[in-house]
């Protein structure tokens, strides 16, 4: 008799399966939705939270309070890994649920920037800090619970759902936003309406409770306990023996970072690109989102069960080369698709920034204000940057005021340093506004025109990146969940992959949208996530090893 057999996962009835996976998927599917809303919200977040920065610099820094949440979860994975391991499965992802659900609801109640000043952004980024924490416990703790109730040979399709939950959840605080658009309008919707996804958390936390308590503890963990061998060491033995830490190290190099900005670019960094680049309307882009999204669910499932039948490795390296592949000529695709005319001005009237060098920052202020980017040089790249517009620096002569080039149109910046807040925001919009004719002149639209976006070609494309995103992301939590022994599994898991999906992933918008404002090339920031899935396909394919036919239960 095999151990997976004496563990009792071969022997649990299909309707007790069945009933895990949907307790396990539904739990995650409310706390991918409430990680979500911020995400989609992340522009009129920034206009709540912090008003004082140029739009730009707001977005940017709107953009590191969604990824603060990103940058805790390996804390919360390594907590909730010792007291999964230690104490077992259920107990740590209930708690999770908990602790996620409360920071979102949270959110909701929160006052603005316009009511107390910077502590509103101390306080929004407690909270993400808190969903945070929780979401680096909840994905291993779900991914193991369900593979150790599933049969062999079925591991990749009992966890299909919870692969597929995340698109589930996007799909879901999508519609949710959009819906209260719809009801309230745009203003009211901006003004306070950004708060109901947020509070509708309340009804889902308690649903999603409610389902947890019914699970029991899982058969390997159950065995593990029954025979004493729940390890109390799960730190030392996870990441200070080399037979195991060279796996964990695997994980992470070899697959989490790739699937980290991988995913995150599919599914973020598109949108923030035909949003805040392309100039396209906020509910169109959530339209395209939602429609691409609900296209990849089904995939999740289907690229796992493919797993089952000829390997997690194969499907998974297809994953990555494809995403490597899709980059620059895929945004390249979806600026053509969804703003033609930005494309074409870019090509036929480029614009230039004449600047001394030393007068020009990096565009990326981590203090949330400190530096108000009011030099010649910043404000002119500030205004081109908010208007979606690619620009190239000339150097100039120094202590020279920059200057802006359209074509042969030339217009002078201007310097507001040492000047009080609202003075330079105010020179900054007078700037912006002073530009803004000569743009449109050489044809740089204000905004993407709905009436002119190819749907066919820009959802086809997004498309193509989600197929990309699903083959590597449908077989992972079975691929990783037979990469590491039972008695560390939850610690050993947990860690690689929210490092990979939390810093490299999570990161991927916020590093690839302050490389474009610094360089000034829209598809410059795509080096990031590039670089780092080529990085992981080269240690992919030479040290993964197929794990598809593993006993899991050892």
């Amino acid at each position: 008799m095999s151990t997976a057999t004496t563990s009792g996962a071969d022997d649990i009835p299909p309707q007790k399966l069945r009933l895990v996976v949907a307790a396990s998927a539904a739990g995650t599917i409310f706390e991918w939705y409430d990680f979500f809303i911020y995400g989609a919200l992340a522009t009129i977040m920034a206009k709540h939270f912090f008003a004082t920065l140029p739009d730009a610099q707001a977005l940017l820094f709107s953009l590191l309070t969604f990824s603060v949440g990103l940058v805790v979860r390996p804390i919360g994975a390594l907590v909730f890994g010792k007291m999964g391991d230690s104490n077992g499965r259920k107990g740590a992802f209930l708690i999770t649920i908990v602790i996620m659900g409360a920071a979102t609801v949270a959110i909701g109640l929160l006052p603005t920037a316009a009511q107390i000043g910077p502590w509103a952004a101390a306080l929004l980024i407690a909270c993400r800090i808190l969903q945070g924490f929780a979401l680096g416990g909840e994905y291993g703790g779900a991914a193991i619970y369900v593979s150790e109730h599933a049969p062999q040979g079925r591991r990749g399709a009992a966890t299909a759902l919870i692969q597929a939950s995340a698109s589930i959840g996007l799909v879901g605080a999508l519609g949710v936003i959009l819906a209260t658009r719809n009801i309230l309008g745009e203003d009211s919707f901006r003004e306070w309406g950004w708060r109901i996804p947020f509070l509708l958390s309340a009804v889902l936390l308690a649903i999603s409770i409610w389902i947890r308590m019914q699970l029991e503890e899982s058969p390997a963990f159950r065995k593990l306990k029954a025979e004493g061998k729940t390890s109390k060491r799960a730190y030392a033995e996870s990441f200070l023996e080399w037979r195991n830490l060279k796996i964990v190290l695997l994980a992470l190099f070899g697959l989490m970072m790739a699937q980290g900005v991988g995913w995150y670019t599919a599914n973020f960094y598109t949108q923030i690109f035909m949003e805040r680049i392309l100039r396209v309307d906020q509910k169109i882009v959530n339209m395209v989102m939602m429609t691409v999204v609900i296209i990849s669910a089904p995939l999740y499932i289907f690229f796992a069960w493919v797993s089952d039948r000829i390997g997690r490795r194969p499907v998974m390296l297809f994953g990555m080369v494809l995403m490597a592949l899709m980059y620059f000529p895929g945004f390249h695709l979806i600026t053509r698709a969804a703003n033609p005319a930005l494309a074409n001005a870019s090509v036929s009237v480029p614009v230039t920034i004449t600047a001394d060098p030393a007068d020009c920052s990096f565009m990326l202020d981590l203090t949330g204000g400190a530096h108000q980017f009011a030099s010649s040089c910043d404000i002119a790249r500030t205004a081109l940057s908010d208007a979606g517009v690619s620009y190239e620096l000339v150097p100039a002569p120094a202590g020279s005021t920059a200057s802006v080039s359209v074509g042969a149109t030339v217009i002078e910046s201007v310097n507001a340093e040492g000047r009080p807040v609202k003075e330079t925001k105010a020179v900054r919009t007078a700037f912006a506004a002073a530009l803004q004719p000569s743009l449109v002149a050489a044809g740089y639209p204000a905004k993407a025109d709905p009436a002119a976006i190819d749907f066919a070609l820009l959802i086809g494309v997004m498309v193509v990146f989600i197929i990309a995103a699903t083959a590597l992301y449908g077989p992972q939590a079975a691929a990783l969940v037979e990469l590491f022994p039972t008695r560390i599994r939850y610690t050993a898991f947990s860690l690689p992959y929210n490092v990979g999906t939390g810093w490299f992933g999570g990161l991927a918008p916020v590093t690839a949208l302050a490389i474009v404002t610094a360089t000034g090339n829209i598809f410059s920031g795509l080096w990031f996530p590039m670089i780092v899935t080529c990085i992981a396909i080269v240690v992919f394919f030479f040290f993964w090893p197929e794990t598809k036919d593993r006993d899991i239960h050892l």
